[in-house]
């Protein structure tokens, strides 16, 4: 007898009395225990073909919603590069608004003395580069181009052959000096465009506002949301801005220093022309990597015409050394972790905004990816990146 006056049964005999009281279904199998469906249209994207196609749908529903905006933001050209350009001046110079602000002045009072000190060196820094490059810009192209047929000649009893490549370089380089976008004659015809100056008001009053409203804007934006992904918002959107501003300020500095070296150095071999290539060397320096190499190039070619192919050389070495104490002196000290990218990110970013927009793109570029990069590093906390983005084992190589 068992505990309540049953006989305790075998724990097989249990087993098979159960399993004889469960109702079947009428694919036979017990109530309870239907097996997952494993035929059909499920099937096809259970296994790893389905799994591999359904991500591939994915991807290229993301690609197409970025090839929209994209395809969008081309077409409003005229509206987006103006908004972008205020975005960054206003990171660039929102400190200056904070600081008068802090000193006690109204919103509105300190927003007009930043903006209008920052239409004062915008405009000072166009005179200085239309009164130094405008009027020798004729010279320094013809040195320039000059400077390809010496150094074809130079080379042309080299052991390879190289002549054919020269005479590329050189057609391209003088369709890029001889063309509309460069030199007085682009300064001069874009200045009077109407979209020019259509687009330099819509960059004056969005900047006006973005320094002005621009945490009440973003707070605007936020409104949607609580809780941690609000949090994440105000994350995002600090970090955004700091290394924007921090950019186009460490930028800035980089371009002056390497405007004053290669200018002296230019200065000491004796070489003409030395205030125009110094304008261009610091315009050329907010365009990373490219920008260094393309001042350079030309520096040297006006040297071998002017001077020499020794002073070239000299020249060459100049420039070689003060992009370097740039890159691994100044940069770390004036950018910080601003702009930590490898170096085939930021020429995929130049590439493609070069594509899109011009000139204008190289310039946005690489701030805009930063950014994007800057913000995956702090989406899930301070110090803590995207799930996707996190370092995850130990990767060594």
């Amino acid at each position: 007898m068992g505990l309540f006056g049953r006989r305790r049964q075998p724990p097989a005999r249990q087993i098979g009395e159960a399993l004889e009281v469960r109702p079947q279904t009428e694919h036979g199998t017990s109530a309870g225990h239907e097996p997952p469906a494993d035929h059909g249209a499920s099937r096809l994207w259970s296994d790893g073909f389905g799994r591999v196609g359904t991500r591939s749908l994915q991807i290229l529903a993301v690609i197409a919603v970025v090839a929209v905006f994209g395809f969008v933001g081309t077409r409003l050209t005229l509206v987006v590069v103006p908004v972008l350009i205020a975005l960054v001046l206003a990171a660039a110079i929102s400190p200056l608004v904070s600081f008068l602000r802090d000193r006690g002045l109204p919103s509105l009072l300190a927003t007009w003395i930043a903006l209008l000190a920052l239409i004062a060196l915008l405009s000072a820094i166009v005179w200085l580069v239309v009164l130094a490059v405008v009027d020798q810009w004729d010279e320094l192209r013809t040195q320039a181009l000059d400077g390809f047929d010496s150094l074809q000649t130079y080379i042309q009893h080299l052991p390879f052959d190289t002549e054919e490549q020269i005479a590329s370089v050189r057609e391209s380089a003088m369709g890029l000096l001889q063309s509309d976008a460069v030199g007085s004659g682009a300064i001069a015809g874009v200045s009077q465009t109407a979209d020019f100056i259509a687009g330099f008001f819509i960059m004056i009053v969005v900047l006006f506002f973005f320094l002005k409203d621009g945490p009440a804007m973003w707070e605007f934006l936020l409104r949607p949301f609580e809780g941690h992904r609000y949090e994440r918002g105000q994350r995002v959107g600090a970090a955004t801005i700091r290394t924007l501003g921090g950019y186009v300020r460490g930028t800035a500095i980089v371009a002056i220093v390497d405007a004053v070296g290669i200018g002296i150095g230019l200065a000491i071999v004796g070489v003409p022309l030395v205030i125009p290539l110094s304008v261009l060397v610091f315009l050329l320096a907010f365009i990373p990597l490219v920008g260094a190499t393309l001042a350079g190039i030309l520096a040297a070619l006006v040297t071998l015409v002017a001077v020499g192919p020794v002073e070239a050389l000299i020249v060459v070495g100049i420039v070689v050394v003060v992009n370097q104490l740039e890159g691994d002196f100044l940069q770390p000290i004036v950018m910080g972790r601003t702009l930590r990218l490898h170096p085939l990110v930021i020429l995929f970013a130049l590439t493609a905004g070069t594509v899109l927009v011009g000139i204008t793109g190289a310039v946005l570029a690489v701030p805009v990816a930063a950014s994007i990069w800057r913000a995956i590093q702090v989406w899930d906390g301070p110090d803590l990146p995207a799930r996707f983005a996190r370092k995850k084992r130990a990767e060594t190589v």
